[in-house]
């Protein structure tokens, strides 16, 4: 089990730590309602440094993204970000990522802990352009410093512009007085806020200055727990749970970041699912009678037939109601379609509803 350079900090909060990707992490401090509320309403900080970093270089390393990816990789620009995903070429789904466009020659990538070795010998293995690739996941620690306050709360520790960076672009600055620091406007909780990257000896000393920073705002240890119901009242894609080797996209709702202007892996695939028409599609629901739903629960048609299964569940800690992600087949996926989860033998009502799941 691997450790990140703020496990001991965790320990020492009294945070209940659990393996997660090979990792040992936090995945609860207080309590996840408490967490959750933190985020949604004021600041919070999760250790996410178990997440993986590459590094492409080179005249042909955009040649070598849009190959390997689904999304158009063509309009970044310097200082944009864009969410992204790795066709399989069987029309499922190697992992979700970001990339990230340092400058012309130059692109960071962020990908899903659990995949760095597979996303990594994917991605080398497309590799037929002489594009210099690095895998930074060991050198670096990333935290993700979510909530309506965030850009309020660590604005003294930079000369970043925080409250004027717009979703999805990264500056390098310093910050908490360490030097050339990558501070992205993204994250994984719909409540705005930033992700900030360090190199693993600098670590520490940016997780004491955040908090310092933070104290007057009700700063906060957020776990991987919370990170979790966070993601999923917004619809966020969880990899292993509503995406993976087995999914297309655009099963997964993921039509918005498969780009058809280009060539990519698995591209003549998708366009003739796109044209023959979706057989199962990824659906929000909410419950109407009271149940929560859990990953690979059955969802059944009122008549008991199954049509599909949860990927992901949970009682919404901001909304007090059960919500949850699953496939059905695609003549249950209209909005307001009546389905049921089933729950202990039972099958319990539930609506097809509109994402996000949470509006601030």
């Amino acid at each position: 089990m691997k450790n990140t350079a703020l496990t001991q900090k965790h320990i020492a909060l009294g945070a209940k730590m659990v393996p997660f990707a090979g990792y040992n992490m936090p995945v609860q401090y207080e309590g996840v309602n408490a967490e959750h509320d933190t985020v949604r309403n004021g600041v919070g900080v999760f250790d996410v440094s178990h997440m993986g970093e590459f590094l492409l270089k080179g005249p042909k390393a955009l040649d070598l993204i849009q190959k390997v990816c689904s999304n158009d990789a063509s309009v970044l620009f310097d200082g944009k970000a864009q969410y992204s995903c790795l066709p399989n070429g069987k029309g499922g789904i190697v992992d979700d990522l970001i990339i990230y466009r340092v400058n012309a020659e130059e692109y960071f990538i962020v990908v899903n802990a659990s995949n760095i070795e597979k996303d990594w010998n994917w991605i080398s293995s497309h590799n037929d352009l002489g594009v210099e690739m690095q895998n930074l996941s060991d050198d670096y620690s990333l935290l993700a410093i979510q909530g309506p306050k965030a850009a309020e709360a660590m604005q003294s520790l930079t000369s970043i512009d925080l409250s004027n960076m717009t979703y999805y672009t990264f500056q390098y600055g310093t910050f908490a007085g360490i030097e050339n620091v990558m501070v992205s406007a993204t994250g994984y909780t719909g409540s705005g806020g930033f992700e900030v990257y360090v190199k693993n000896d600098d670590a520490e000393k940016l997780w004491d200055a955040v908090f310092e920073a933070g104290a007057a705002f009700g700063i906060k240890p957020i776990g991987l727990a919370a990170r979790d119901t966070l993601r999923l009242e917004m619809g966020f894609c969880l990899y292993g749970n509503d995406i993976d080797d087995t999914t297309s996209p655009l099963e997964a709702g993921l039509g918005w970041i498969t780009k058809f202007t280009k060539d990519f892996t698995d591209a003549e695939f998708l366009k003739g699912q796109k044209e023959s028409g979706l057989t199962r599609k990824l659906v929000a629901f909410e419950m109407i009678d009271r149940g929560i739903p859990r990953h690979d629960y059955p969802i059944l048609d009122a008549s008991g037939a199954v049509i599909g299964k949860v990927t992901s569940g949970t009682m919404s800690p901001s909304m007090k109601i059960a919500i949850g992600l699953g496939y059905v087949h695609t003549t249950h996926s209209a909005l307001d379609s009546e389905i049921f989860v089933e729950i202990r033998e039972k099958g319990i009502k539930a609506k097809v509803v509109k994402l996000p799941f949470y509006k601030a």
